[in-house]
């Protein structure tokens, strides 16, 4: 195989950005920007997510047995980047943005322009990822968009021609 190929093929796949959140109640927190999501069913509305395996997040969420999903919009490339790196939980703020407790436990951002949250029904672990399938609890929009809803979501490529993930 051509690895030059086979990356340049990989990074074509279009990926939305999302802080993927859980806390145990105990102390203990993550959140991480992701963008490896995706809908897999309607019903139950499940959707999937893929968690480095080393990740804080991957063993909250294999503890916890839930986690939240933060939809960024567009013009929130910051709030992207704060979720690139390990953050804590201060009262009502995560990494420094405002925050409340889900029906799961799972912290909501409150500048999100929507969130699910999601009971873990089935993992798989192959690979340096973990795929985590979650059934959808809860959901909620901040604000209607207008137009198409995936074009309100901010997009990897919004976050500048050199910032890639996959291939």
């Amino acid at each position: 195989m051509d690895n030059d190929a086979k990356k340049t093929a990989l990074r074509m796949i279009p990926y939305g950005l999302y802080v993927l959140t859980a806390e145990d109640g105990e102390g203990s927190v993550a959140a991480a920007t992701v963008n490896w999501v995706t809908q897999t069913a309607f019903e139950p509305p499940l959707v999937a997510v893929g968690v480095k395996v080393d990740s804080g997040a991957h063993a909250l969420i294999k503890s916890t047995g839930a986690f939240a999903l933060n939809v960024l919009g567009k013009g929130q490339q910051g709030q992207a980047y704060a979720f690139f790196k390990p953050v804590e939980r201060d009262g009502d703020t995560l990494g420094g943005e405002p925050c409340r407790t889900g029906t799961t436990g799972a912290p909501i951002l409150d500048n999100a322009p929507a969130f699910v949250e999601c009971k873990l029904v089935d993992t798989i672990e192959k690979g340096d990822h973990s795929l985590f399938v979650g059934e959808v609890v809860n959901a909620g929009v901040a604000k209607q968009p207008e137009g198409r809803a995936d074009d309100a979501t901010l997009w990897l490529k919004d976050l500048g021609e050199k910032v890639f993930y996959g291939g």
